[in-house]
């Protein structure tokens, strides 16, 4: 059985004996382990820093992570790790006392990252860039001091969609936060692996298990950020048209460099009406069928 204490790890002693909440955790799981094999996410005997803030992604994170561990399905060495960033009131103790409870090997960091961003952030200007700079530095260098090989967020389907439309929108580019990215050292992996999944059912997945989460009240304390509007609009063309989210994110993995206007992915230059530029073009857009046809 699958829920049985025997057969499954401490991270969901009781879980729900709900067909709905059971069908919630095999999504989440099925689609981690996708995300993991689509973008080459596993060498084998690796060790992965699983970053651990607190909040509804990163524990669906490291559960899905653990859950695949335990079965056999992920050959690395797994260590959590929480940065304690110097928020007032951060309830120091809750992620200490529940890995050590889960048995899940962990390192708890503390650097106050807090009081660099508040003393060198403008007043209005949001937090968020400065503390993730900060936040990632940290991870990097814990990442190199206990020898593991990637870096691995709880970034979830939303969170890259998001992302892509902030830099639409305010960026003035096509890109996102990708599943996979080497740093620019070059010795580290960033990993996704939660790429697939909807932040939806990260949310059902937490509550259900009744995780302690830990909110952020650095950013989280500002209104108007660009994400939450993004957010919202998303939120909007959803409401409108279910499956909205979903349908937007595969555009994000069916890319067409002919029929976009940046020369540096495609030779608009050497485009003839006949020979290899020809063919080049026609081989961008796929076989008749596979997608709906491109207005142009």
């Amino acid at each position: 059985m699958l829920d049985t204490p025997t057969d499954i790890h401490p991270l969901f002693y009781g879980a729900p004996s709900t067909t709905e909440y059971k069908k919630l955790r095999k999504r989440i799981i099925r689609q981690t382990r996708e995300a993991v094999e689509d973008f080459g996410m596993v060498e084998r005997g690796a060790k992965w820093l699983v970053c651990l803030s607190g909040g509804k992604d990163s524990y669906t994170l490291l559960a899905a992570l653990t859950e695949l561990k335990w079965r056999g399905m992920l050959p690395v060495e797994i260590l959590a790790c929480n940065l304690d960033q110097g928020q007032p009131n951060f309830p120091a103790t809750v992620l200490p006392e529940f890995l050590e409870k889960m048995g899940v090997p962990h390192r708890i960091e503390y650097q106050d990252t807090y009081s660099i961003v508040k003393d060198k952030v403008p007043a209005g200007r949001t937090y968020c860039a400065m503390c993730s700079r900060l936040r990632r530095g940290n991870l990097y260098r814990i990442a190199r001091e206990e020898g593991c090989s990637a870096v691995v967020l709880g970034h979830h389907r939303d969170d890259i969609l998001e992302t892509f439309m902030m830099n639409l929108f305010h960026g003035g580019r096509l890109a996102t936060m990708p599943p996979k990215l080497l740093n620019e050292e070059g010795d580290l992996f960033v990993y996704r692996p939660l790429a697939y999944v909807a932040e939806e059912d990260c949310e059902k997945f937490s509550r259900a298990m009744n995780y302690p989460i830990i909110p952020c009240d650095l950013c989280g304390s500002q209104d108007g950020l660009q994400r939450q509007q993004v957010k919202q609009i998303l939120d909007g063309w959803e409401k409108n048209s279910p499956g909205r989210r979903q349908v937007m994110f595969r555009s994000l993995m069916n890319a067409r460099p002919s029929h976009l206007l940046d020369p540096k992915l495609f030779d608009f230059v050497g485009l003839s009406r006949s020979g290899d530029g020809a063919d080049e073009a026609q081989d961008t857009q796929g076989k008749a069928g596979d997608t709906p046809p491109i207005l142009s």
